[in-house]
């Protein structure tokens, strides 16, 4: 059996110290305030959990809508942390029937000090989906598979929280 892998790559670049990145990543005062909102705690150490959590309105839109969400919408392990500079960890959505039956897949941030810019940090963010045809649609942000913005929206709300003290939803 042939396994394929499929990558998606993003890179951003913020006006922001290492630690505050990695802070806005792994805090749970910090990344429970952009993106989706759904607070995430890490226990930064190989083998550690990762765990996010659904929020009220989360809750809310899927009894309207009349199915269950899971009070742990996404899971994983954490396989390496180096903070501010490193996290890999696996990572699967389980909030999703069609996501959850799929494999776990990786998921890594980087970040690194600009030598051209003094004070700004470029954060890569390298998510491999081996088999994963209805993660890799939800992480893209196609509107056609009703996803949001993926990851790229994603990463300019954590951009904007960071820069400004402010996400799009504040």
């Amino acid at each position: 059996m042939t396994t394929t892998t499929t990558t998606r790559v993003h890179r951003i670049w913020i006006k922001a110290t290492p630690d505050r990145i990695w802070a806005a990543i792994t805090d749970p005062e910090w990344n429970g305030r952009y993106g989706y909102a759904a607070v995430a705690h890490y226990e930064l150490r190989a083998g550690g959990t990762f765990r996010q959590f659904a929020n009220d309105g989360m809750k809310a839109f899927a009894q309207q809508h009349g199915f269950e969400m899971p009070e742990v919408i996404a899971d994983g392990e954490v396989v390496e942390a180096d903070p501010p500079w490193r996290l890999k960890q696996t990572w699967k959505l389980l909030m999703d029937p069609a996501t959850a039956a799929e494999a776990y897949s990786t998921l890594t941030f980087e970040i690194s000090e600009s030598k051209s810019q003094p004070g700004t940090c470029k954060l890569t963010v390298i998510h491999e989906l081996p088999e994963s045809p209805a993660a890799f649609a939800m992480v893209a942000g196609t509107d056609e598979e009703g996803a949001g913005g993926g990851w790229a929206w994603l990463l300019s709300d954590l951009k904007s929280l960071v820069e400004t003290g402010k996400a799009f939803n504040e």
